[in-house]
């Protein structure tokens, strides 16, 4: 497993992590089974692991606190906050306040201390950004955090956050987590090079594009699909195109002797903005299918022949940054003046 250092902070992570969003009742319930999945991951090498708060309510953090419990000096681990963990307003978000709760749950689940990176989870449009950066500067400072990052920041929001930050002379946001994958090259124009602008470590998931490049013949059976069936409508205008591609990078991967999950995972890693690849596996068999990707580097030519499928910048379905959309694309009241 290669190693590269993460934007500023300075900390050695390896170019492949462990996702964790998969462990728990979202994924696999099988507690035992997750752990034994971790301890795979780590003793190949992986010392990233990354999870979340809201995944499975809490139980992944559980999980992840429970299989790294006599291994924590040798992990790397990131946990976000952001997205809402209950019904009250204030169970969400990056407000001073929740931020303070947040952390304190998620240490407690985890059954540490400290943890290496704390992330965003997406964009808070209803918090003044600075007083995001003095509460998570003030972690920085009480030794419960030792970095902190966003996640699915456009890239003006990166820059406009590195403004305050240096206005209001508080630490800053020293990573980016992105959706980032051969049919979502969106972040190639822009958020990539603002992020190597200001040596942010990125931290990239959905390499498989939510199973799309998993090689699996029936997406319409996949876990995912049971949760979002419209992305997986092969009927529809982007499905023909999502599938149309995939028939196309199924035969380069054949013909470069590798699965597409691993071509996949490859082409993520061969981008020089890209430091390390988050792979959310829910069996011992998936992770194991996927982590020969981290010795495989792809030809220039084969790079070439994919821009070729899909070409850089762009992306297939712009519905795949769901989570993302901001308020006054989403809310039409936003987007209409009043007569």
């Amino acid at each position: 497993m290669h190693r590269r250092i993460l934007g500023a902070t300075g900390i050695s992570v390896s170019d492949i992590a462990l996702g964790a969003m998969m462990f728990g009742a979202m994924g696999n319930p099988d507690h035992e089974d997750s752990v034994r999945i971790i301890h795979r991951a780590l003793d190949a090498g992986i010392n990233l692991i990354d999870t979340a708060d809201v995944y499975s309510a809490g139980e992944s953090e559980e999980i992840v606190g429970t299989a790294i419990k006599a291994r924590r000096d040798d992990v790397v681990l990131a946990s976000k906050f952001g997205l809402p963990m209950g019904e009250d307003p204030n169970q969400r978000g990056a407000s001073r306040r929740w931020i303070t709760r947040s952390v304190e749950n998620s240490l407690r689940r985890l059954g540490t201390d400290h943890l290496d990176l704390y992330q965003l989870h997406r964009p808070d449009h209803e918090t003044e950004v600075g007083e995001t950066l003095s509460a998570l500067s003030d972690l920085v400072q009480a030794g419960k955090i030792r970095a902190f990052g966003s996640s699915m920041f456009p890239a003006e929001t990166i820059v406009e956050a590195q403004w305050a930050a240096e206005r209001r002379s508080t630490h800053r946001f020293l990573t980016e987590q992105c959706m980032y994958s051969i049919l979502t090259r969106r972040p190639e124009a822009s958020v990539f090079p603002v992020a190597q602008r200001y040596d942010l470590g990125v931290l990239t998931f959905s390499p498989l594009n939510s199973g799309w490049l998993s090689g699996r013949a029936n997406l319409a059976s996949s876990h995912r699909a049971s949760t979002r069936p419209s992305s997986y409508d092969i009927s529809s205008p982007t499905g023909q195109a999502k599938a149309a591609a995939v028939g196309k990078l199924t035969a380069l991967a054949d013909e470069a002797g590798m699965t597409l999950p691993q071509l996949a995972i490859a082409f993520v890693r061969a981008h020089p903005a890209v430091t390390s690849v988050l792979i959310g596996p829910r069996t011992q068999e998936q992770l194991d299918s996927l982590l020969p990707a981290a010795e495989l580097d792809l030809t220039a030519d084969i790079l070439d022949r994919i821009d070729e499928i899909v070409p850089p910048g762009t992306e297939l379905d712009p519905a795949d940054n769901y989570e993302a959309t901001p308020p006054a694309i989403e809310h039409a009241q936003l987007r209409r003046r009043l007569l």
